[in-house]
Order: structure tokens, then sequence, then C-alpha cells
């Protein structure tokens, strides 16, 4: 994942270069969109395969994030970046790979998503040996158990079904995809700043 992480960072910093060279002739709003589909895109192509890897790796990409942001508002290179995340509504780095995992199971238990992901994941309450706890009533999703924790908790069945078990009970009951989303989004970035 090292090397992933280097080349990812490596390239949003050369759209954000690029980028800056043209940043007195758009206005802002076209620079938003330019530093999203140049940058952001990138940050969070395959950001699901990302959980648990160390902090540093994940500092990196977030280290690009805020320069992103820096970038829109015209900032200096050490000026306090987290007020502007939060005014853009850009989740930090963790919790964006948090929000794609959480997405991707949500798709699998309502038969959006392709079949040899939504195999993986089970509700609790259609296990017939737990019918009758109190987690049956809760839209919590099995764990699959795993051999070894420092890989087996990585892999995405374990670290998808723990994500959307640490989500709220109103957010795992949304009845669509949009409004899952919503919710999601509004929680996460709660938890960012």
């Amino acid at each position: 994942m090292k090397l992933r992480v280097s080349r990812t960072v490596s390239t949003c910093f050369a759209a954000l270069r690029q980028i800056h060279s043209i940043r007195q002739c758009v206005p802002r709003q076209a620079l938003v969109s330019l530093v999203v589909s140049l940058v952001l895109s990138r940050v969070d192509y395959g950001n699901a395969t990302l959980v648990g890897v160390p902090d540093y790796a994940i500092s990196r990409l977030q280290s690009a994030l805020n320069a992103a942001a820096r970038l829109v508002f015209s900032l200096q290179k050490y000026d306090y970046v987290t007020l502007l995340l939060q005014e853009l509504h850009w989740l930090k780095v963790e919790q964006r790979i948090e929000y794609k995992l959480a997405v991707l199971v949500y798709r699998c238990l309502y038969g959006i998503a392709p079949p040899y992901l939504a195999n993986d994941f089970q509700r609790v309450a259609d296990l017939g040996t737990r019918r009758r706890l109190r987690s049956a009533s809760t839209p919590a999703v099995v764990v699959p158990p795993s051999r070894l924790s420092t890989v087996g908790d990585r892999a995405f069945p374990m670290a998808a079904a723990r994500v959307l078990n640490s989500l709220p009970d109103f957010i795992t009951a949304s009845t669509s995809l949009p409004m899952f989303k919503r919710h999601l989004k509004t929680v996460l970035l709660a938890k960012s700043y």
C-alpha cells in the first residue's frame, strides 16, 4: 500500500500544481470543480482498500486534501485548514474511507451491488439462531471471524461490516440510498470536525 499511497499523493500534487497555474483565471466555483474532479477523485479511487493502513499513509493522503483546500482559498502552505475543509463539506480521509465502505455495504444489503460482493454480507436478523436476541431487531450485519488480526481484519467483509455496525440505527434503517448517503455524510462530518 505504500507504493499506491505514494503514487496517489504525487499525482494529486501534480494536478494541484497545474491548477495553481490557472487559479487566477477561473472563478472559485470552477476552481472547486477542478479540484474535486482532478484531486478528490484520485484520493477516493479505491480508497476502500485503505482500511486499516498505518496512520502515516492516511496522513500523506490528508496532506494532499489539505493542499487542495488551501489552493481553493488561496492560502499559504502552513495556514490552518480544518475550518476550510468544513466549509467545503469535505470529509477527512479516514471518514472518506468509512463512507465508501458503508455505502458499499448498504448497496450489498439492498441488492444494488454485484452478487460477488453481496454474498459476503448477512443481517443478524436473518440468522435462525439469533432471531430471538435483541440484536435481531437492529439492522446489524454479521461480522465474519478472521484468523489473522493483522490482515484478516482489513478484509472487505470484516472491515465493512464493522463500519456499518458502528453507525447509529437511524442511518442504517434508511429506506433509500440518497437518504442513507445524506445522513451518513452528516454523521461523518460531525465526527471529522
